[in-house]
C-alpha cells in the first residue's frame, strides 16, 4: 500500500504502481490540496483512505494537470469521500475532458481482457469547476500554491504547480520519469521544447520536482528531457525542410528516443510545421 511520503514541507506524494501515478497533497493551515486524482473510481477509493492514513488535514480541493482520464477520473470519488470541493484545472483542460474521456471509454469497451477495464468503465465524470486561461494563486491559509499554464506540449491544456515557499514544482506530464513523456496524438512536439523552457524559469537548482509519473526528480533531469524533446522536435523540422516525406521520417531521422514512440510525434510535428518549413519532395 502506497505511502504520502513527504518530499518538503507539507508537501507528500504518493506513487501508485498503476501507470506509476503520482498523487500529490499541498499542506496549508486552511486544509489538503490534491494534485490530481488517480485513473478510476475504484483507485481514488485507495488514495482517498491514504489520505485518511496520513492525518495531515482535511481535503479542501483538487487541481487536474491536464485532461487525460489517469489524472482525473478519481475526481468524483473525492467529492462524495470529502464532500464539495473547487476543482482547477486551465481552460482548455475543463472545455476538453468530455472529448477525452469519451475515447477512454470506447477503448476499454473495446478490449475485454485486461484487468481494469471494468473499474474503469464503472467510473463517473466530475468535471473541473474552477479555470483559468494562464496563471492563478490559490491560498490555502498560511501559504500560496501557484497554478501555471506555460504553454503547449503533452497536451494544449498542461498546468504545473509551484509551491514556492517549498522550492517544489509538480510537473504534471510535461516532465515523466517512468518512461519517456508521451508524445500522443493531441500533443505538441515543435512546442513542448520551449513550454519546458518556462518550466525551467521556475525552477532553481534546489528545486524537487515530481514528475506526473515516475520518480521524483530534480531540475537536471527535467533540462535533460527538455533535450531530448528540443533534439525531436528539430530533427522533424530539419527531416521536412529536406523533403523527406513523413511516411519516412522515423527511418531516416537519428532520434534519441526509439522510434516507435514516435510515430505520433512526427506525424503532429509535420501537421504544425508551416508552410514555408515544408519542402515538397523532388521527382
Amino acid at each position: 500500500m502506497p505511502d504520502f511520503i513527504e518530499v518538503a514541507p507539507r508537501v507528500w506524494v504518493a506513487h501508485y504502481e498503476w501507470m506509476h501515478v503520482n498523487i500529490v497533497l499541498v499542506g496549508g493551515s486552511d486544509g489538503l490540496l490534491m494534485v490530481d486524482t488517480h485513473g478510476s473510481a475504484a483507485q481514488a477509493r485507495v488514495v482517498a483512505d491514504d489520505v485518511r492514513r496520513l492525518g495531515a488535514g482535511p481535503l479542501t480541493g483538487l487541481v487536474n494537470t491536464h485532461e487525460h482520464w489517469d489524472h482525473h477520473f478519481g475526481n468524483a470519488t473525492m467529492v462524495e469521500e470529502f464532500g464539495e470541493m473547487p476543482v482547477h484545472a486551465t481552460d482548455w483542460a475543463r472545455d476538453h475532458v468530455e472529448e477525452s474521456a469519451t475515447r477512454t471509454f470506447e477503448h476499454y469497451a473495446q478490449i475485454g481482457d485486461d484487468p481494469r477495464r471494468e473499474e474503469v468503465l464503472a467510473t463517473t465524470l466530475h468535471l473541473p469547476t474552477h479555470t483559468f486561461s494562464s496563471a492563478v494563486q490559490l491560498d490555502l491559509g498560511d501559504r500560496a500554491v501557484e497554478l501555471i499554464h506555460p504553454g503547449r506540449g503533452h497536451t494544449a491544456g498542461d498546468l504545473v504547480v509551484r509551491i514556492p515557499d517549498a522550492d517544489v514544482l509538480l510537473g504534471g506530464d510535461l516532465v515523466e520519469e517512468s518512461d519517456p513523456p508521451s508524445i500522443g496524438d493531441d500533443s505538441f512536439p515543435l512546442e513542448w521544447p520551449t513550454t519546458l523552457d518556462l518550466v525551467l524559469g521556475l525552477m532553481t537548482d534546489r528545486t524537487v520536482v515530481v514528475p506526473g509519473h515516475g520518480q521524483v526528480v530534480d531540475k537536471a533531469f527535467v533540462q535533460d528531457q527538455r533535450v531530448d524533446l528540443g533534439v525531436i522536435a528539430e530533427t522533424i523540422r530539419d527531416l521536412a525542410s529536406r523533403g523527406v516525406p513523413q511516411s519516412e521520417a522515423l527511418a531516416q531521422g537519428e532520434w534519441p528516443w526509439d522510434p516507435r514512440l514516435l510515430e505520433s510525434a512526427v506525424r503532429r510535428g509535420y501537421e504544425h510545421l508551416p508552410r514555408s518549413q515544408r519542402r515538397l519532395p523532388l521527382v
